[in-house]
């Protein structure tokens, strides 16, 4: 009995950070892969891969869920250029996990760290928009962009959310649009890492366990609304990214000055 015990502990702090990161990424349209990455890192439950893994498939869960709730059109000709992009990108992005994963991993945790503090800054410091949509071209860069962060660790975020945020549309639209370039992202990542044999049993476990609590969070969030104000939503978002990047970003630090 204490030997299942100690095994579902890291399962049941997993499945409180998914919640914690499913209820963020509803308020913000983003951060969900980045949130549960950063704390389950800080919390050093499983390895970035796995943990990479699973929210592969819970940010499919996600979307799904959100459109679900949320009938609407879905921005598939504004976002088909971010989606060609990030499709190379994802592969790419991949390709870097395998590497890194092998020979540094202590690096590949600090790089997470800093797309985390990334994240937090362009959340924090979103200007004016722009006086029209950006072209197909810009689209398709910051696509590849996102991809290879999305191939990385499962969170293409921060150069999609800043480009996204700086047009001049509305903001459910954007929401709209996020959710369909992640779980776009997720998708082309799953194909490729499910039958080349780098999806553990231990991601399916946790994927498997948390996906009724990224459901439950996304309706209760549909059913009660927030009233916060949006700016005070982005400073709590942020300022949990940021002391998440910045404790992996310390750990990464000692453990490779004492290397």
């Amino acid at each position: 009995m204490q030997a299942i015990l100690s095994g579902a502990g890291p399962i049941l702090v997993f499945m409180a950070c998914v919640a914690l990161a499913t209820y963020a990424q509803n308020l913000t349209g983003f951060a969900f892969s980045l949130i549960l990455l950063g704390l389950v890192s800080v919390f050093d439950i499983v390895s970035v891969n796995e943990a990479a893994n699973a929210a592969t498939v819970l940010s499919l869960i996600n979307a799904w869920t959100y459109f679900r709730a949320r009938p609407g059109p879905v921005p598939w000709q504004l976002m088909k250029p971010a989606l060609n992009g990030s499709t190379v990108g994802v592969i790419v992005g991949l390709m870097l996990l395998v590497w890194l994963s092998g020979s540094a991993v202590v690096w590949l945790k600090g790089l997470l760290g800093v797309s985390i503090l990334v994240c937090a800054v362009l959340l924090l410091l979103q200007g004016k928009p722009l006086p029209a949509v950006s072209g197909r071209t810009s689209f398709a860069l910051i696509g590849g962009l996102s991809g290879v962060l999305g191939g990385l660790f499962s969170a293409s975020g921060p150069p999609i959310v800043f480009h996204m945020y700086r047009q001049p549309l509305d903001r459910e639209l954007v929401r709209r649009a996020l959710l369909l370039m992640f779980a776009f992202n997720s998708l082309v990542r799953l194909v490729i890492v499910v039958p080349t044999g780098h999806f553990s049993w231990r991601s399916a476990l946790l994927a498997g366990c948390a996906m009724p609590v990224v459901y439950g969070a996304t309706r209760l969030h549909h059913r009660l609304p927030n009233k916060l104000q949006p700016r005070t939503l982005q400073w709590l978002v942020g300022g949990l990214l940021s002391v998440a990047g910045v404790t992996l970003l310390a750990t990464a630090w000692t453990a490779i000055a004492h290397g």
